[in-house]
């Protein structure tokens, strides 16, 4: 199952209109408009009710479909789930862009996949941007999902991408989000503290083991995600890549912890930050189809 969906993920790619996770993106807007109101509610049950409200319905649904349709629905919300070739396309065309010498269309490819200003980044600025987000993302888009489904099946995938959604929407340290989306940030940490170390462990074995394990073990505690500190600082020990330094968010400049080692990014190591995620993926699809033939 987990094979299937990965290989239609690579022939279609992310849905081009009507995607799940963007209606489901809408309807958590709207409901965290009503409950925290102009962001001035600082009540944190409220937005673990909000978590529940948009959980359960959605679980439920997925699971009466699976009992009238079977496994096909599982095939369907693995695929919508994993984001394996949309990630390596919007990192493709930021190297395009800068293959080009094209630095304004860069910074355009880049800001769709990151968080922080890009409007006056340098090229290997951008690079770096483009690495860590790559890095970051493949555990969340792909290792998370197939973590889950072998734990819990369908509705460990759905809770899971759900999860990662309303994280990405509400878990940020702002006087809005702050304490309503306190709980989201919470869970979405508690979903992905093994499936980060496996990741972690397979990017290793996909590229320089010493070095990634190095960077993981000295490095990752400096980080500000829990989650992906561990996978960035091991993924750029492994590519051996020096990433991070200091981010601008909303025209404030960041510090943030310099990690990995080696060189400074360029970028051909858009690419092989690619073929590293890549690689790993093959590992655990090589292990996952062993472990089902070893226990068949």
């Amino acid at each position: 199952m987990l094979l299937g969906a990965v290989l239609l993920d690579q022939l279609l790619g992310e849905p081009k209109r009507w995607h799940p996770l963007v209606g489901f993106g809408v309807l958590a807007d709207h409901l965290e408009t009503s409950l925290n109101g102009n962001g001035q509610s600082f009540n944190r049950m409220k937005g673990v009710v909000a978590v529940f409200l948009l959980l359960l319905p959605v679980i439920i649904i997925a699971v009466a479909l699976q009992n009238l349709f079977g496994l096909i629905i599982d095939l369907l919300v693995i695929y919508l789930a994993l984001g394996a070739k949309s990630l390596a396309q919007h990192a493709q065309r930021v190297g395009g862009a800068l293959q080009l010498c094209d630095i304004d269309r860069s910074r355009l490819a880049v800001s769709r996949i990151v968080s922080r200003d890009c409007e006056s980044m340098s090229p290997q600025q951008v690079a770096a941007a483009t690495i860590e987000s790559v890095l970051e993302n493949g555990a969340d888009a792909i290792f998370g999902v197939l973590f889950w489904y072998l734990v819990a099946g369908l509705p460990g995938v759905v809770a899971y991408r759900l999860v990662n959604t309303l994280d990405a929407m509400w878990g940020y340290r702002t006087r809005r989000f702050q304490r309503f989306g306190w709980f989201s940030a919470r869970l979405d940490d508690l979903m992905n503290w093994v499936p980060a170390r496996l990741t972690a462990i397979s990017y290793a074995l996909a590229g320089e083991w010493r070095n990634g394990v190095f960077c993981w073990r000295n490095q990752a505690h400096l980080l500000d995600s829990p989650n992906g500190g561990v996978v960035m600082s091991c993924g750029a020990g492994s590519l051996g890549l020096m990433l991070g330094g200091p981010c601008s968010y909303h025209g404030e400049v960041k510090p943030k912890t310099v990690f990995g080692i080696g060189l400074t990014p360029g970028t051909g190591d858009i690419y092989r930050a690619i073929d590293l995620v890549h690689r790993s993926l093959f590992i655990w699809l090589l292990i996952i189809i062993i472990g089902g033939f070893a226990f068949a």
